[in-house]
């Protein structure tokens, strides 16, 4: 047990000597100064450069009147979006009271008065070709070519 015990402490003596400088943080400030010192980019300089010209895109913003500038070009016969959107408006407003009165179901009697497609029989038709097509698909492909193979018939791979 004291065997134990003096191994254990020396253990410890030796870490806690031993840690300190294993894991002594660098000096940052020195190595950015010897990065400085070797022509390495200065980013607070750079980031005070970058800083004043954000200043003085923000002051050219400001100074820019877009209800001018949209004013100007409709003077020089630019398209009006204004305008254009309120028609548009008036436009949707049309619509909707014309979709609300058209009654589809008479539209669609009056063309079949009019011999145009009856798509309601074309489809009874279509599904009726489907059913066809079902017994079609339920033929044994492979039980045909086997029969093939055995009347000396040409072997395809």
């Amino acid at each position: 047990m004291k065997r134990i015990a003096l191994a254990l402490t020396a253990l410890t003596a030796v870490t806690i000597a031993i840690a300190p400088v294993s894991y002594a943080a660098p000096d940052f400030d020195e190595l950015r100064q010897e990065n400085l010192d070797k022509d390495a980019a200065s980013f607070d300089q750079l980031r005070r450069e970058n800083l004043d010209k954000d200043a003085v895109t923000e002051i050219q913003v400001k100074s820019i009147s877009f209800d001018e500038l949209r004013r100007e070009n409709l003077d020089k016969d630019a398209v009006d979006f204004d305008e254009l959107r309120r028609e548009n408006l008036d436009k949707d407003a049309v619509y909707e009271v014309f979709a609300k009165g058209v009654n589809f179901d008479e539209l669609r009697r009056e063309n079949l008065d009019k011999d145009a497609a009856d798509f309601d029989e074309l489809r009874r038709e279509n599904l009726d070709k489907d059913a066809v097509y079902e017994v079609v698909a339920a033929v044994d492909f492979d039980e045909l070519r086997r029969e093939n193979l055995d009347k000396d018939a040409i072997a395809t791979v």
